[in-house]
């Protein structure tokens, strides 16, 4: 099955988003998309990001990235079918489509908690080098499990950095440092915000008594390397489970 009938089969078409919302994520290269997720499919989420933490202890996060100040967890593909709603869900993949062509696999689901008093981040890009504006290589979702604030942390980004070809390690002095131009990605939980992943973006100080959380479904053309190499990883159990048109979209 190609990516396109796999994109059918989960209900994914042209106008899942509006000509809007698609401006608004070319121009400024990233898109909240509200009401995603219920309160019960946040709850059940966040309890067993815990419950992952707990069960996985110091080894939580090695399949891809530890951080320090964070709660860290990945290859979420393969530890419940809770999370399969990250890779399905048609709206986020119609936006994933519109920034990356119609042929796109998912390249990590990871998790990340930034804890109290931690979590501040450098603007970064999640590619190695600026691109041509309209050429790009990877899309990422962040799955909102908390109330995004100014307060806990939330993702500030850069708005239309994704057009500049340029990459932040060459742009900036302090990467960590205020952006005149950046935008403090506010928004309850249950949010999805898709930004492409050549906006700068970084999280910021959790300067709240509690963890803010977020899941990140990060997809990448079909031609590139996964951060995650899902036929490696995933279980033949997980595998059975997912449908034909998931397991395309994961490439497996």
């Amino acid at each position: 099955m190609r990516c396109e009938e796999a994109l059918a089969q989960l209900n994914v078409s042209q106008d899942l988003l509006s000509h809007d919302e698609k401006q608004f994520l070319d121009e400024q290269g990233y898109l909240p998309l509200p009401e995603i997720m219920n309160h019960a499919q946040v709850d059940a989420l966040r309890t067993r990001f815990d419950e992952l933490v707990e069960e996985e202890g110091e080894k939580a996060g090695t399949e891809v990235h530890q951080e320090a100040g964070t709660n860290r967890l990945s290859n979420l593909v393969d530890k419940g079918e809770i999370f399969e709603i990250c890779f399905t869900h048609p709206r986020v993949l119609a936006a994933m489509r519109h920034v990356l062509g119609p042929d796109f696999r998912l390249s990590s689901l990871n998790g990340r908690a930034a804890l109290p008093g931690q979590g501040l981040q450098g603007l970064h890009a999640d590619w190695g080098t600026g691109v041509e504006p309209g050429d790009y290589y990877v899309c990422n979702s962040i799955w909102l499990l908390s109330d995004f604030t100014e307060q806990n942390g939330a993702t500030r980004v850069v708005p239309g950095s994704n057009r500049s070809g340029q990459h932040p390690k060459d742009a900036l002095d302090d990467p960590t440092a205020p952006h005149p131009e950046e935008v403090i990605l506010t928004a309850p939980a249950g949010t999805v915000v898709v930004f492409n992943s050549h906006t700068w973006h970084a999280g910021t100080l959790n300067r709240s008594d509690e963890p803010r959380y977020g899941l990140h479904s990060y997809f990448t053309r079909r031609d590139q390397r996964q951060q995650t190499a899902q036929k490696a990883l995933l279980s033949e159990e997980t595998k059975a489970r997912l449908s034909e048109a998931a397991r395309v979209i994961l490439d497996v």
